[in-house]
């Protein structure tokens, strides 16, 4: 049993690397000390800060906040493995594996921490598509800008903690180069999506929730991305369309028009007197430049109100003018309501609609004069009364 005890001995004072057990034990302690503690960071102090910057009056305090919980509540962890790892004598390749770990999260800590609030210090640009006058693009800019920033941020990261390793980061950004070099011939389109992105940020062509028109599709935009942009059609399908695509093509933008058109060709009878017709124009325009939903002012806006040719079966009265609201549930109605108003004054003027129709004018029957139909034949009575008739 003596010779038993001493092999327990050496197992406790160097059984894990060289290092006694007792000592490991008590790096755990320390370690889950420091887990302990996180847990009360996180339910006192950060609950406490989160109370504070819900008073403030402005909202990136409480986001910027929200980003780093997560970081602040990983330190304890790192500062933990630091602790527990000086706590005990572990050899010299132990401690160097275990001080290239704390380093590594300590850069991962860190790039963390700049990767979550690149998000929330996104909407400083607020202030600078203000300047720029850029602040319908607030959303889209913010979107791309907070893309192109984690990305960066990720990589610089990934570089640093390869570096902790010993990673030659040069020769292998040296290889990604030359890679890089013979996927770019193979990637022209994914490098024009990604220019054309830009430009389309750049010119200002369009934003989300704007509604547009392409030769491809009409719809709402939903998303601007780094290579593509994704459009909502009227019947909820979704369309992605690859941004070189839109850069090289005609957009209508519904969206920033200032005025919406009514443009109607109204077709009079040819009855109609000219003083029909006057009383039908002069009706329309006073209707039209007297109501508020119509723009008026000639400088922003063009009203045609006249009669405009003789076409085939009616004598047509163009109205062209253009209503203030540019929301289509509204201008239904304004124009609805045009409608029956053009409708009245037509009605009131004692003319009406024309509709398609078409005259034949015969000179000659092709066949000679038609035969006479027969009629039922003549009772006797009736003869006779025919015959003495015709005798006298």
């Amino acid at each position: 049993m003596a010779g038993f005890w001493e092999k327990v001995n050496e197992v406790w004072s160097s059984g894990f690397f060289g290092v006694g057990v007792g000592e490991v034990l008590s790096s755990l302690a320390i370690f889950f000390i420091f887990l302990f503690a996180r847990r009360l960071f996180s339910r006192f102090i950060i609950r406490t800060i989160k109370t504070v910057t819900k008073r403030t009056a402005t909202e990136i305090d409480d986001k910027i906040l929200a980003a780093v919980e997560g970081p602040l509540r990983f330190v304890f962890v790192v500062v933990g493995i630091y602790a527990a790892g000086q706590a005990a004598p572990f050899p010299e390749a132990v401690n160097d594996v275990l001080d290239k770990l704390v380093r590594s999260l300590i850069a991962f800590t860190i790039f963390w921490t700049v990767y979550r609030c690149v998000e929330p210090l996104s909407y400083l640009l607020d202030k600078l598509t203000g300047v720029f006058g850029a602040e319908g693009l607030r959303d889209s800019l913010r979107g791309f800008f907070t893309k192109l920033g984690k990305f960066v941020i990720a990589c610089l990261g990934a570089v640093a903690i390869l570096e902790e390793w010993d990673f030659n980061v040069a020769a292998l950004l040296g290889g990604l180069g030359l890679f890089g070099m013979a996927v770019a011939f193979g990637a022209q389109n994914l490098i024009s999506n990604l220019f054309a992105g830009f430009f389309i940020f750049l010119d200002h062509m369009f934003e989300k929730d704007n509604t547009i028109s392409t030769p491809d599709v009409e719809g709402t935009v939903e998303e601007i991305g780094f290579r593509t942009t994704k459009i909502r059609r009227f019947d909820m399908a979704l369309v992605t369309i690859p941004n070189a695509r839109l850069t090289g093509e005609a957009v209508i933008n519904f969206s920033r028009r200032t005025h919406r058109r009514i443009y109607w060709m109204i077709g009079i009878e040819y009855s109609a007197s000219e003083d029909q017709l006057k009383r039908i124009v002069m009706g329309i325009t006073d209707y039209v430049e007297g109501n508020d939903d119509f723009e008026s002012d000639p400088d922003k806006a063009t009203t045609l109100i006249n009669v405009h040719s003789f076409n085939d079966s009616s004598i047509d009265i163009i109205l062209y003018c253009f209503t203030r609201t540019t929301v289509w549930g509204e201008w239904m109605e304004v124009k609805e309501t045009l409608a029956y108003k053009v409708k009245e004054i037509v009605e009131g003027a004692g003319t009406g609609f024309a509709f398609p129709s078409s005259s034949l004018y015969v000179e000659k029957m092709p066949f000679g004069r038609p035969e006479a139909y027969p009629g039922p034949e003549m009772p006797e009575v009736e003869k006779a009364a025919e015959a003495a008739t015709t005798t006298k």
